[in-house]
C-alpha cells in the first residue's frame, strides 16, 4: 500500500505513525473479505485500545473502541473501486488467476478527523452496493 495515500486518508503526514492490523472476515468458515486497516497512533497510543486485536475491548467495532478514548464516530466515507486481485487474494479467496476484486476504502472520522481507515477487498458476486442519497428541499 502507498503510505502517502495512506497519510492522505488519515489526514498526517507521510511517515506519522499508525497501527495496522490485518483480518480476514468469513462466511461459512471460508474467507470472504481480507481487510487492511491503519489507525491514528496520536489517538490509540498508550490506551486500552491501542491494539484492535488485544485487550479489554478486543474485537470490537471501530465506533464502540473509538468510543472508549472519547473519540465518537460521526461518520464514514467509502470509496468503491475495482482492480485486478493480487496472487495472494486469488489463493486466499479461492478465485482464478486475474479475476476481478472491489475495493472498498473506508475512513471513519470523529467529526472533520479521520480516524481509521481500511481496504477492504471482496470479489464482486459477494457484494452488494446499495446507497441512499438525501434529497433536501
Amino acid at each position: 500500500m502507498d503510505t502517502a495515500e495512506i497519510a492522505e486518508r488519515l489526514a498526517i503526514n507521510p511517515g506519522d505513525e499508525v497501527m495496522r492490523t490485518r483480518y480476514v472476515f468469513t462466511g461459512d468458515d471460508e474467507p470472504v473479505m481480507p481487510s487492511t486497516s491503519w489507525e491514528l497512533l496520536e489517538l490509540t497510543r498508550g490506551t486500552a485500545i491501542v491494539l484492535p486485536e488485544d485487550g479489554p475491548h478486543a474485537g470490537r467495532g471501530v465506533v464502540e473502541r473509538m468510543a472508549v478514548i472519547g473519540q465518537r464516530i460521526v461518520h464514514a466515507t467509502e470509496i468503491v473501486t475495482a482492480r485486478t486481485a493480487t496472487a495472494d487474494e486469488t489463493d486466499r479467496l479461492g478465485l482464478g488467476r486475474g479475476a476481478v476484486v472491489m475495493v472498498i476504502r473506508r475512513t471513519y472520522s470523529a467529526g472533520e478527523r479521520p480516524g481509521k481507515t481500511a481496504d477492504i477487498v471482496v470479489p464482486p458476486d459477494r457484494y452488494e452496493l446499495a446507497c441512499t442519497i438525501l434529497v433536501e428541499h
